[in-house]
C-alpha cells in the first residue's frame, strides 16, 4: 500500500512541478516558435504515458498484492492486450516523430531571398564571413587556410574578393531578414547554438551543414558551442546582435573585405609589427584566455608579463623572456604556470608571426622593442625542423595518443623517450633510437611496447615529414635536461 501511495504522489508532484516551475524557455526571437510547439507535443505525449504507466503500477500493487492462500492466475498470452499495446504505442511514437520531421523539413528549406552567413568554428572561437556586394560567397578550401587567410578563401576566385570577414566572436544581423547559416569547422566537431533563436546544428570537419532563420526581435543573444570540443569548450562563446537594417549596413561597411586583408598582408613595415601581433592575437582568439589590461582571466594576463619571474606548476620558476614565450605558444604544456589549467592548444606559427606576438606582449610590459624586424631572431635549421615535426604530429593526430609532457596516454609519452630503453610486449628490450622510431611510425604492430594496446594505425608520411617528426620527438627527450639547466642557473 505504501508503495502505491508513493507512486501516486510522484505523479502528482511531477505534474505540479511542470505547472508551477519558474524554469521555462525564454520566448523565441525568431520564426522557429514551431520548434517550441514540437517540444511541447513531445512533453505532453511522454507525460501521458508516464502518468498512465505509473498509475497502472500503483493499481497493480494494490489489487494484486500478496494474500494468504491466494494463487496467481496463469495466463500465457492475450492477443487483444498485445494488439492494443502495439496500436497505442505506435500512435504515440508517430505523434512524437511527425511534428519534428515536418519542422526539420522547414528548417533546411531555405527561402530564395535568404541572406548568407558563413560561420567558421575553431577551438575555441568563432569567425564569420558575409558575401560582398555581388551577393555570392567566394570558394574556400582547407588547404588555403593559413595565418594570412584564416578562412581559406580562394584568392583566384573573383566572387571572394569582396567577401566581408569578421574575425571576432561578435556578429550582427539585420532584423526581419531571412538568414542562411553555412557552418564549417577547422578542427573538431562543434555545434552552433543560439537558445533564443531556437537554432542549432552540428559543425563537422570537412562538411558544410546549414539551416536558416529570421531574427524577429532586436537585442543581444549569446552564441554557444553545444558539442564538447575540448577542455576549453565552456569558454567557446560569442554574441549575436540583431539590429535595424540601417545600423547593420553601417556596421557591415566598416568591416574589412578579403581583398583588403590581402593588401594589408602584402605591405608590411617596421611600424606594423605590433599591429600584426594584435591581428594574430585576435585571429587565434588569444584574448579569450589572456587579458591585456591586467584583469584575471583563464590564462596569465599579458600586461606586465614580459620580464617577470613566473612560478611553474612543477615548483620551479622561469623568467618570461622571448624563448619562453615562443615555447609557450608552440608547446604550451611544456612549462605550465602555477594556478592555470592546461587548456591552451599548440599553435604552428612561423618566425615572423612569433616575433609579432612577442612584440605585442613586450609592448604591454613596457619593454623596449627591437629596432630590427622580428625575423632577426629567426630560428636555426634544427629549430625549423622541430617546428615542422610538431606540425606533422598535429596533422597526423599523433598528439591525441602520445603526450609530450610526461602524462600517461593511449600510447607512450614522447617526453624523454628518445635514447631510452623500452620493454616490449614479448619481454625483450630495445633502445628508442631513430631506426626504432621510424619503424614504429611505418609499422606500429612490429614491436609493441609493454603495457600499451596495439591500436596505432600504420602511417605513410614522406621521408621529409618522417625526419621532421623524429626531430620533434628528439627535442622532447632533452626537455627535462634543458628545464633542469635553466632552473640551476636561475
Amino acid at each position: 500500500m505504501a508503495i502505491a501511495i508513493i507512486l501516486i504522489l510522484i505523479v502528482i508532484a511531477s505534474v505540479l512541478f511542470h505547472v508551477l516551475a519558474p524554469w521555462h524557455a525564454t520566448p523565441a526571437a525568431s520564426n522557429w516558435g514551431s520548434i517550441d510547439t514540437t517540444l511541447f507535443i513531445t512533453l505532453i505525449i511522454s507525460g501521458i504515458f508516464f502518468i498512465a504507466i505509473t498509475i497502472f503500477m500503483a493499481v497493480a500493487v494494490m489489487r494484486y498484492r500478496h494474500k494468504e492462500g491466494a494463487r496467481a492466475h496463469y495466463q500465457p498470452e492475450s492477443k487483444k492486450l498485445e494488439f492494443w499495446l502495439i496500436v497505442v504505442t505506435s500512435i504515440g511514437i508517430a505523434a512524437m516523430l511527425a511534428p519534428g520531421l515536418v519542422v526539420y523539413n522547414d528548417f533546411i528549406r531555405v527561402p530564395k531571398d535568404a541572406y548568407e552567413l558563413e560561420v567558421v568554428a575553431q577551438q575555441w572561437q568563432w569567425a564569420f564571413r558575409f558575401p560582398g556586394k555581388d551577393g555570392q560567397l567566394g570558394k574556400s578550401e582547407i588547404k588555403l587556410v593559413d595565418s594570412a587567410n584564416p578562412f581559406g578563401v580562394d584568392p583566384k576566385d573573383p566572387a571572394g574578393q569582396d567577401d566581408v570577414l569578421v574575425k571576432s566572436n561578435e556578429i550582427r544581423l539585420p532584423l526581419d531578414r531571412p538568414v542562411k547559416v553555412l557552418l564549417r569547422s577547422k578542427d573538431v566537431l562543434h555545434n552552433f547554438y543560439i537558445p533564443q533563436i531556437r537554432s542549432k546544428m552540428d559543425m563537422v570537419p570537412g562538411m558544410v551543414s546549414y539551416f536558416w532563420f529570421t531574427p524577429t526581435k532586436t537585442g543581444k543573444y549569446e552564441i554557444l558551442c553545444a558539442e564538447y570540443c575540448g577542455v576549453g569548450h565552456y569558454n567557446m562563446r560569442g554574441q549575436m546582435i540583431v539590429e535595424e537594417q540601417g545600423a547593420f549596413d553601417q556596421w557591415l561597411n566598416s568591416q574589412p573585405t578579403f581583398a583588403q586583408t590581402l593588401t594589408t598582408a602584402a605591405r608590411p613595415s617596421p611600424s606594423s609589427v605590433l599591429e600584426k601581433g594584435r591581428q594574430l592575437a585576435e585571429q587565434y582568439g588569444c584574448g579569450a584566455c589572456h587579458s591585456q589590461d591586467g584583469s584575471a582571466s583563464l590564462g596569465p594576463g599579458w600586461k606586465g608579463l614580459y620580464g617577470r619571474i613566473e612560478p611553474l606548476a612543477d615548483g620551479t620558476r622561469v623568467k618570461v623572456d622571448e624563448a619562453y614565450l615562443k615555447e609557450s605558444i608552440l608547446d604550451p604544456k611544456a612549462r605550465l604556470v602555477q594556478g592555470y589549467p592546461p587548456v591552451m592548444v599548440a599553435y604552428t606559427l612561423n618566425d615572423d608571426e612569433l616575433g609579432a606576438l612577442v612584440a605585442l606582449i613586450k609592448s604591454l610590459s613596457g619593454a623596449p622593442q627591437d629596432s630590427e624586424a622580428p625575423a632577426s631572431g629567426a630560428a636555426g635549421p634544427g629549430e625549423d625542423l622541430v617546428a615542422q615535426g610538431q606540425q606533422v604530429a598535429q596533422s597526423l593526430g599523433c598528439l591525441a595518443c602520445h603526450s609530450v609532457d610526461g602524462n600517461k596516454g593511449v600510447g607512450p609519452t614522447w617526453q624523454g623517450l628518445y635514447g631510452t630503453t623500452v620493454t616490449l610486449a614479448d619481454g625483450t628490450s630495445i633502445k628508442a633510437d631513430e631506426g626504432y622510431l621510424k619503424e614504429s611510425v611505418l609499422d606500429p604492430g612490429a614491436k609493441i611496447v609493454k603495457g600499451y594496446a596495439a591500436l596505432m594505425p600504420a602511417l605513410t608520411p614522406s621521408d621529409k615529414d618522417l625526419d621532421a617528426l623524429i626531430a620533434f620527438i628528439k627535442s622532447k627527450a632533452n626537455a627535462d635536461a634543458d628545464s633542469s639547466k635553466a632552473e640551476t642557473g636561475k
